[in-house]
């Protein structure tokens, strides 16, 4: 999928707009310097799939993430997503914190992703598929520590930005 320069700009103007969270939220809460291994997301979490704005029939059965420390001060994801007609993907990846590429296997969404963790609280995710930058995600905890919010920035069909939010409560 090509994007024109029109629909490349609404979608770098949408993904600025939703990166801004990040740094509102970590300068309201004075944030030391983040560490992978301190972060408060570490741990599992599940979505609230009541709430995904979708037709309940499309929505999916559960779907789960798993943030945890990898070697070397990297970031390992897993997601496990059990579709609403019970086919069940199980997607992992390794990365760093400092916005250089990793591959991801198994996700019908990216090849890869880039992460980035501006306070310990947040995670800015940019997910790629092919040669495209198919979206961007910002999680952002709580201040209960046990819900989770994940804002994705993406291209509509006609290449509008598009903005989704979910709510994720913790697991363990």
């Amino acid at each position: 999928m090509t994007l024109s320069p029109k629909t490349f700009a609404r979608v770098t103007l949408a993904s600025f707009v939703a990166l801004s969270l990040p740094f509102a939220i970590a300068a309201a809460a004075d944030a030391p310097s983040p560490r992978a291994d301190a972060s408060p997301l570490l741990g599992r979490w599940a979505v609230d799939t009541s709430r995904l704005p979708m037709p309940p029939q499309q929505r999916p059965r559960s779907v789960l993430f798993t943030f945890g420390k990898a070697d070397g001060g990297k970031w390992a994801t897993q997601v496990d997503i059990v579709h609403a007609n019970g086919e069940v993907v199980h997607s992992v990846s390794t990365a760093a914190l400092d916005g250089s590429p990793a591959p991801i296997e198994n996700s019908p969404e990216a090849d890869s992703l880039a992460l980035k963790q501006p306070a310990p609280n947040v995670l800015v995710m940019a997910l790629r598929k092919g040669d495209v930058l198919a979206s961007t995600r910002i999680y952002a905890m709580a201040p209960d520590g046990q819900t989770l919010i994940e804002t994705a920035v993406y291209p509509g069909q006609d290449g509008s930005p598009v903005m989704k939010t979910s709510y994720f409560r913790r697991v363990r």
